[in-house]
């Protein structure tokens, strides 16, 4: 062969490399595969048991691109590139944002989260703890862009000048044929893209999602119907129907029927026996520990105890070691909200920032109806999770919040807790800033994620643990442990002990899911039921005025349950309040619910399924700890769901105000 016919046969080959490499077709395909290559990857990130990303997903996950970026195809070549570079970019960082999100708070960034972004600046240490070396493949597409460019560049040099820069422009007919193929290639995108995405989605919400849409969702439930891309697609679309243009109102059945289930739990969990009362008039000391976890209390690494004070407490306290932190994504907020309202969190955002001008039934605000005094205490800033507004209207005197304190103990976030705890008792003492008896609310920060204490508060040896984020986080509880004793000193100190109802529970989890850590610990093999105990419980004690004999209560208890059993000992009937949670000093027997939908009874504990279906849960026998027919626990999920959509409705209409409206007018 002569070397002109190679080379003509090259330059064909060129040629139609080239051809295909122009073509507006190439960088699209390119553009789906490496956004639905990323979907990939954050799903595979997420290691969520039961949630296999099947064929359907997969073509859910492609069409939702496709829906994202059909447009594209009408615009210019140059204008479509650009485009594409710019929605890669984005996409990419919301994936990101996801990754990191969900592995603090194991769930995905909606509207409301993103509202609440001011926060983000706080969490700098957290966040960037989170970070990992394999997050850079969502950038290695860059790698291809930059050979692509190259690839077009060659091919551009090799082209004669006037092929490069053509006299004619192309006739009005070719033009018109142009955008005429531009069009139907935006149609025929958005067409195939709803196909690939609505197909699916129908299919399992007709089958076994179909009650997903209509119930109480579940960020990964809802994720594991509609993709990433199409969780925020529906996330969006709730926001804005909850927030723009006419807003339901709670029909006159709905507030008949939450009326008379409240009527009902309060009948069943009011008694009024020989402990109704019995601490009428005591001060009530409750501290909110941050990630404060049970699995801790009771044991020790490397021959110390983790937690000392806390041990030494429950010999003449009641000790609740089935308690459970019944947070979602406000975390530290929703235990506030549950601990002091008795109300369920959101699926998405914080109560706190979404409806703080709501009417809720409040300890503080009871109290104060009793006349106490009430004044919150957290020492950092008074605008995070919105606490200066909602503290105001939770019935507080006064948040004495960062600019109240002299940090003359910089630890973490602010300031250390044995310094905050110690500072927050000497004001609660001065009669003239806190009239007694008084309601103190107290939550502390220097057990927060990442738990990085400098070396001069680090008191444990961790052995094997040293150096690793589950080590850091058994020096961090050691240390707020140590908190408390000098705290109780304190107290006695001050004349407080002996007429102060003190109450010292956990927030939420430690963000600290990888089984080996507990297993390691433990020295044990950890089943899902050993992991949904050790992730969603947390302690609560209650220390009486002249102490108690020691009683440990191992049947379920939650944060909900907080204020009722705390009008309990004080005397306060919960009648005419709207209090969800059960009184732990009635007897009665009780149900904990968690925003995902489990729940635990005293002899069954449920765990749903990805999604969100009764069927795909599992059901858990607690004396035999092994799974059992999930019909037996029918009942307990459905009176679940019941309370979780009462306390959503609650939410959504101001229920509570519509409710004592309707009571004072005999409705």
């Amino acid at each position: 062969m002569s070397s002109d016919s190679v080379s003509t046969s090259g330059s064909a080959a060129t040629r139609r490399l080239a051809a295909v490499l122009r073509s507006r077709y190439c960088g699209y395909l390119l553009f789906l595969g490496v956004i639905f290559a990323k979907l990939v990857f954050l799903h595979n990130g997420l290691h969520a048991p039961n949630i296999d990303m099947n064929g359907m997903d997969q073509l859910i996950a492609l069409g939702s691109v496709m829906l994202l970026s059909f447009w594209t195809f009408w615009l210019p070549r140059r204008g479509q590139t650009l485009a594409l570079i710019c929605l890669n970019i984005l996409l990419t960082l919301l994936i990101y944002a996801d990754i990191v999100y969900y592995r603090y708070f194991t769930d995905f960034l909606t509207i409301p989260v993103l509202l609440q972004a001011g926060q983000m600046d706080a969490l700098g240490d957290s966040v960037f703890a989170l970070l990992k070396l394999t997050d850079l493949y969502l950038a290695s597409d860059w790698l291809l862009l930059i050979v692509y460019a190259i690839l077009r560049s060659m091919y551009r040099r090799s082209l004669p000048v006037q092929t490069l820069h053509p006299v004619q422009p192309s006739p009005p007919s070719s033009r018109a044929a142009g955008i005429l193929r531009r069009t139907a290639s935006g149609i025929t995108a958005l067409m195939l893209g709803g196909l690939l995405t609505f197909g699916p989605i129908h299919s399992y919400a007709t089958t076994w999602a179909r009650e997903l849409f209509t119930g109480n969702w579940w960020s990964l439930a809802m994720y594991n119907v509609t993709g990433l891309i199409g969780f925020h697609g529906y996330d969006l679309y709730q926001y804005a129907k909850d927030h723009l243009g006419p807003q339901p109102k709670l029909t006159m059945q709905e507030a008949a029927e939450m009326q008379s289930w409240f009527s009902r739990q309060s009948a069943a969990q009011s008694a009024e026996n020989e402990s109704f009362g019995r601490y009428s008039g005591s001060n009530v000391i409750v501290i909110q520990a941050e990630a404060f976890m049970n699995f801790v209390v009771g044991r020790s690494v490397g021959g110390q105890e983790i937690t000392p004070n806390l041990n030494a407490l429950l010999k003449d306290s009641y000790y609740f070691s089935s308690f459970y932190h019944q947070t979602s994504q406000g975390r530290t907020s929703d235990a506030d909200m549950a601990s002091n309202g008795s109300l369920y969190p959101l699926v998405s955002g914080s109560v706190f920032v979404r409806y703080p001008g709501n009417q809720f039934d409040m300890l503080p605000a009871i109290l104060k109806e009793r006349g106490y005094s009430a004044n919150a205490f957290h020492a950092y800033e008074g605008s995070f999770w919105n606490r200066q507004i909602m503290y105001t209207e939770m019935g507080y005197d006064h948040f004495y919040s960062k600019k109240d304190f002299d940090l003359d103990e910089p630890l973490g976030w602010s300031l250390g807790d044995k310094s905050f705890l110690r500072q927050s008792l000497d004001i609660m003492d001065e009669e003239d800033n806190i009239p007694k008896p008084f309601y103190a609310f107290l939550t502390t920060l220097s057990s927060h994620h990442p738990y990085l204490l400098p070396s001069e508060a680090q008191e444990l040896d961790t052995g094997d643990f040293d150096g690793t984020i589950f080590g850091n986080y058994l020096q961090a509880v050691h240390y707020t442990d140590a908190a408390l004793g000098e705290l109780v000193e304190e107290m006695k100190r001050h004349g407080l002990w002996d007429n102060t109802i003190l109450a010292f529970y956990g927030d939420h989890d430690n963000s600290i899911a990888e089984t080996t850590y507990y297993e390691q610990f433990l020295d044990k093999k950890l089943s899902p039921l050993d992991m949904q105990q050790i992730m969603h419980q947390v302690p609560l004690l209650i220390h009486l005025p002249g102490g108690s004999a020691p009683v440990t209560d191992a049947n379920p208890a939650g944060q909900l349950d907080l204020t009722p059993s705390l009008l309990h000992l004080l005397g306060i009937p919960r009648s005419p309040y709207y209090l969800m949670g059960n009184d732990l000093f009635s007897g009665a027997e009780r149900l904990v619910t968690l925003r995902s939908g489990a729940f635990a009874d005293p002899n069954l504990t449920y765990l749903p399924g990805e999604d969100g279906q009764f069927a795909s849960g599992t059901c858990y026998s607690l004396s035999s700890r092994e799974s059992v027919d999930t019909t037996l626990c029918r009942t307990g999920f459905e009176e679940s769901q019941t309370r979780l959509q009462i306390s959503d409705n609650i939410m959504k209409y101001d229920a509570i105000r519509v409710l004592r409206s309707n009571r004072a007018a005999g409705k």
